[in-house]
């Protein structure tokens, strides 16, 4: 398998709190990657700097061997990154199809009939097409979570980020979603996923990366990078999780 996503010396402060420290990484087509540190370790805003909504101080990214440096999120969606985020932000007076056909015409850039064939095989993958005419803002939390997953899906994405879709939810609610990623991971989309619910990660993921302050402190398997007292120090309360 190639690189299709990687990081090299990736710098990026907030004046004294650095959120990416040299951060040097790289993803696999078809890996399922989990990332886990502290809350205010850099994590989303990782995912922003993937996705173009902040700009590194220093440092590149790359996708499919090429700098994305210069991208906007938009073009960096076009290309095939895509994300869901913690707090579902959908839009809420509009329905749970035209939500998910917002994201198809326009982060895919499918004409109507595609778009709509797009959103029918989507919903139904992420297990809401019969909510399909129901008004997003009268959703449930998981119904929600659910829609971050369906609208990121339909942009078509080679890499789909998703940023603790997992929190918040009960543990039946969390075992049906890890088997819906599951199913998402079986088609081969490259996955990286934020998130503190460490066993939902270790039930999807093949590789776990640590930061912390923005730098990598760990990166490997994922059973032995639980058992690492390094990261069960700088992680405190992961080992009760896992």
């Amino acid at each position: 398998m190639q690189n299709i996503l990687e990081t090299k010396n990736l710098c990026k402060s907030f004046g004294a709190v650095s959120v990416a420290d040299k951060l040097n990484f790289n993803i696999l087509e078809s890996e399922s990657v989990g990332i886990i540190g502290p809350n205010g370790a850099g994590k989303t805003s990782l995912f922003n700097l993937i996705t173009g909504t902040i700009s590194q101080d220093n440092g590149s990214i790359f996708y499919k061997g090429a700098s994305i440096d210069h991208l906007n999120p938009s073009d960096r969606c076009h290309k095939g990154i895509s994300r869901s985020f913690q707090i579902p932000q959908p839009f809420g007076g509009l329905s749970v199809f035209e939500n998910a056909f917002v994201a198809a015409a326009h982060g895919a850039r499918l004409d109507t009939k595609k778009a709509n064939e797009l959103c029918i095989e989507i919903l139904e993958q992420t297990g809401l097409l019969t909510k399909a005419n129901q008004i997003a803002n009268t959703l449930t939390l998981l119904e929600r979570k659910r829609l971050e997953l369906a609208r990121a899906l339909c942009a078509k994405p080679n890499i789909l980020l998703l940023d603790e879709i997992a929190g918040g939810l009960t543990e039946t609610e969390c075992q049906s979603l890890i088997k819906t990623i599951n199913k998402i991971k079986s088609t081969g989309i490259t996955i990286i996923w934020i998130e503190h619910i460490v066993h939902a990660l270790l039930s999807v993921v093949d590789r776990l990366i640590v930061i912390n302050f923005g730098a990598k402190i760990a990166d490997g398997n994922p059973k032995k990078i639980m058992s690492s007292k390094e990261v069960k120090e700088i992680y405190i309360g992961i080992e009760a999780d896992a």
